[in-house]
């Protein structure tokens, strides 16, 4: 009788290819834990050379007293340490906003932060230069008048502003989120670029409510400023005078469906009269130095004491369909006004009045010096202050020029 086959053992319920399955699974899942809870710090790669931010909607805050601003730019020599309180509250603001609007979470939005405070002391130095030099301080009274001082100082802020911000923006948040090589992916609304965020969504909308502001108290300031008569004393070394003649021309077209249908004819002259030197009340300081036998003394730098410009209409031909508002009358005679000063920034009358002064001191202490024991001399020196003449960058000049696009300056024969 045959005999039966041994019957096969029962397969067990834990077979090699559900092994197989279980270890594919677990390591998919341990893949995803890496991924997204060891890799990823609160959502954002640590990878050096690329990163991804999903960009979120913020509204940007404007913390700022327009007031306090527009009183500290228009005298920064006279609040050095409140103009740079300023530009760290509004660099500060910056960082904030483009923070939020990347949103990163609250550990790198104060790491940020932190960041821009170490960088400040080096970026405040270079917002108080750069705005005393561009900024024309001695043309503060004029400005007035014309109902442009505080608004040119909103400009002067916003050019330096502009300059500085991307700087300090993109190695700011390109130290936070440790990108190699600057990569950056974003998803989400409204995306632009840290540097771009900041300009646009942050410190334009500040600087437009800024000068809002210096509308309205340039036009109360230029009102109320020869209400009551003011006296004060001064110390004041002239050393050059300058006299000079310029005229412009302009035609203003009023135009219908782009055809020009009336025009006004305007020339202007005007003759000017410039002093050049010292403030004597700003420094002025005499010292010995017995080891080197000199009598030491020391000056500010030169600069404009005083700008009297005389205006003179030799044309004005009204269209028929044309009114001349003050604005335009204003708005050329300061035109005038800047290319003057504009001839005298680039003439040689600040080394002019440098010389001058130097004779007038050797005429009036030579014989006091002559007096003393021993061979001394006397040197002449000259201390170098936030505002340098010299070194004042000609575009703020030549910007208020440029308002009146089709003027056209004449230089007339003394």
């Amino acid at each position: 009788m045959a005999q039966n086959p041994p019957p096969y053992p029962k397969k067990s319920g834990f077979s090699i290819g559900t092994l197989m399955l279980y270890m594919l699974v677990m390591a998919i899942a341990g893949a995803i834990v890496y991924n997204y809870y060891v890799k990823n710090v609160q959502g954002y790669t640590i990878d050096p050379e690329e990163v991804t931010l999903r960009y979120v909607d913020s509204d940007f805050k404007v913390n700022i007293d327009d007031e306090n601003a527009l009183a500290i730019i228009s005298n920064p020599r006279r609040y050095e340490r409140e103009f740079n309180d300023l530009v760290f509250q509004i660099n500060s603001q910056l960082v904030k906003h483009t923070a939020n609007r990347m949103g990163l979470p609250d550990t790198l939005k104060r790491k940020a932060l932190a960041e821009y405070k170490s960088i400040h002391p080096s970026i405040k130095d270079l917002y108080f230069k750069d705005f005393v030099t561009l900024k024309d301080t001695t043309s503060q009274l004029y400005q007035q008048w014309y109902n442009n001082e505080l608004k040119n100082a909103t400009d002067a802020m916003n050019i330096v502003a502009s300059k500085y911000t991307c700087f300090f923006i993109n190695k700011i948040f390109d130290t936070v989120l440790r990108t190699k090589e600057g990569t950056v992916f974003i998803k989400g609304k409204k995306i632009d670029t840290p540097c771009g965020i900041a300009l646009t969504e942050a410190l334009g909308p500040m600087i437009e409510r800024m000068k809002k502001r210096a509308a309205i108290d340039d036009f109360t300031n230029s009102k109320g400023m020869m209400e009551e008569k003011v006296e004060k004393a001064v110390a004041e070394l002239a050393t050059m005078e300058v006299r000079d003649r310029k005229g412009l021309t302009k035609q203003l077209q009023t135009k219908v469906f782009g055809f020009a249908v009336s025009s006004t004819d305007m020339e202007v002259s005007a003759i000017s009269m410039m002093k050049v030197g010292f403030k004597l009340d700003r420094y002025f300081d005499v010292s010995l130095s017995e080891k080197r036998k000199q009598v030491i003394v020391t000056l500010s730098e030169p600069e404009i004491l005083s700008h009297e410009v005389y205006p003179k209409f030799d044309k004005l031909d009204v269209g028929w369909l044309r009114e001349v508002e003050n604005i335009e009358l204003n708005n050329n005679i300061n035109a005038l006004r800047a290319a003057f000063r504009e001839d005298a920034f680039e003439s040689d009358i600040f080394d002019k009045s440098k010389a001058q002064v130097t004779e007038l001191m050797e005429l009036l202490l030579m014989p006091v010096v002559s007096q003393l024991n021993g061979a001394y001399k006397l040197v002449v020196r000259f201390k170098e202050t936030d505002l340098q003449p010299l070194n004042t960058p000609l575009e703020t000049i030549r910007e208020e020029k440029s308002k009146v696009s089709s003027a056209g300056l004449i230089e007339l024969d003394n």
